[in-house]
């Protein structure tokens, strides 16, 4: 035979809106959230000069199979 399931007695919850407990969140929020910005601009920097980088290999390969297609001839 089967047990009825037990329920959980909660106390219900505050009405009233309660401020967060710590008030120094939201500055060191803001000071985590300026320090990841950063780094990701550091990144992008990186980013972007590696892109280029590879994008310009890319073109000078291509441009090589272009002339030795051309020297090969029909």
């Amino acid at each position: 035979m089967t047990a009825p399931r037990r329920r959980l007695v909660r106390p219900p919850a505050n009405s009233t809106p309660t401020r967060s407990p710590q008030p120094q969140a939201l500055p060191k929020a803001r000071a985590r959230l300026t320090q990841a910005r950063n780094a990701l601009a550091r990144w992008m920097t990186r980013l972007k000069r590696a892109f280029h980088a590879m994008d310009k290999q890319q073109r000078a390969i291509a441009r090589l199979e272009r002339q030795i297609r051309t020297l090969e001839g029909p």
